[in-house]
C-alpha cells in the first residue's frame, strides 16, 4: 500500500526517504525480513532474484510492481561463513526471490533498483536472544559501507488496524512504543540492560497486544546485535493511525 499512495501510509514513505538522505548509498543491503521463516538462518545466494507477492486481498497493481535489483552471491557467501563461525546452523536458498519485506522498503528508497541485494530469513522458533546473536554474528561482514535493514514494523496487530480506536487501545500501543524507544535510544542503559530487555521484550507494556506474534519486531533485534550499542536516532511515525517508529544505527 505505500507503493499504491494509500494515504495512512504517508509518514512512512516520507520517513524512509529521510533516512535514504542521511545516510551514504550503500555498496550493497542486506535485509533481514519478518516474512521469511525458516528452520535454520537462511540466505538468498542467487545471482538475480524475482519478486515473491507474498499477500492477498490487494488490487492489480501490486502483483506488478518491479524490483530488478541483483543479487550478490559473494555476499551471501561472506553471511554463511560468518553464521558458521559463531555456530549458528544456516544454508543458501539459491531460488527464492525477494519478498515485499525487501521490494516494498527499498523501492521507497533506492527506486533505481541499481544496488546488489541478499536477504537472510529469521529462525522460525523466534527466540529473541537467538537472533540478537544473529546480529552479532553478522557484525564481521567484510562489505564495505553495508546497509543492514531490519524490515517489519514496531507495531503489528493486524486485527487492531481495522478496529476503531479509542482510549484504551491507543495507551497499549503509546505504551508499547515509549519502552521501545527508551530501550533502543536510551545511553543511561548498560548494554548488558538492553539486551535483557529486548530478550523479554514481551514483559514490556502491551507486548503482546502490539506483537501477538513476534516476526514483525524481530529483525530489530538482529540490528541491535550488530552494533550492540544504543541507536543514533529514532524516528516516530504513525501509520494507518497507530504509532509506529524507525531506528538508525
Amino acid at each position: 500500500m505505500p507503493l499504491l499512495g494509500e494515504p495512512g501510509h504517508k509518514e512512512l514513505v516520507t520517513t524512509l526517504k529521510i533516512i535514504r538522505g542521511q545516510i551514504k548509498k550503500p555498496s550493497a543491503i542486506l535485509v533481514i525480513s519478518a516474512h521469511w521463516e525458516e528452520s535454520q538462518a537462511t540466505i538468498t545466494g542467487g545471482m538475480s532474484s524475482s519478486l515473491l507477492y507474498d499477500y492477498s486481498g490487494f488490487p492489480e497493481q501490486a502483483y506488478q510492481i518491479k524490483y530488478p535489483a541483483a543479487g550478490s552471491p559473494t555476499l551471501s557467501d561472506d553471511i554463511y561463513s560468518k553464521l558458521r563461525e559463531k555456530g549458528i546452523t544456516t544454508g543458501i536458498d539459491t531460488q527464492r526471490g525477494f519478498d515485499h519485506g525487501l521490494f516494498v522498503p527499498l523501492k521507497i528508497m533506492y527506486p533505481e533498483a541499481d544496488i546488489p541485494c541478499v536477504q537472510l530469513s529469521l529462525v522460525n522458533d523466534l527466540d529473541p536472544k537467538a537472533h540478537i546473536k544473529l546480529g552479532e554474528a553478522l557484525a564481521g561482514l567484510a562489505q564495505e559501507n553495508l546497509l543492514i535493514i531490519g524490515s517489519g514494523f514496531s507495531f503489528h496487530n493486524m486485527a487492531a488496524f481495522f478496529q476503531g480506536d479509542n482510549l484504551q487501545s491507543k495507551a497499549k500501543n503509546e505504551s508499547f512504543e515509549a519502552w521501545l524507544i527508551e530501550t533502543c535510544s536510551s545511553k543511561l542503559l548498560s548494554e548488558k540492560e538492553r539486551s535483557q530487555r529486548l530478550e523479554q521484550w514481551d514483559k514490556a507494556p502491551s507486548a503482546r497486544y502490539c506483537h501477538p506474534r513476534e516476526e514483525h519486531l524481530l529483525p530489530l533485534h538482529v540490528c541491535y546485535g550488530v552494533t550492540k550499542q544504543s541507536c543514533d536516532a529514532v524516528f516516530e511515525l504513525t501509520i494507518l493511525g497507530k504509532k509506529a517508529s524507525m531506528y538508525l544505527w
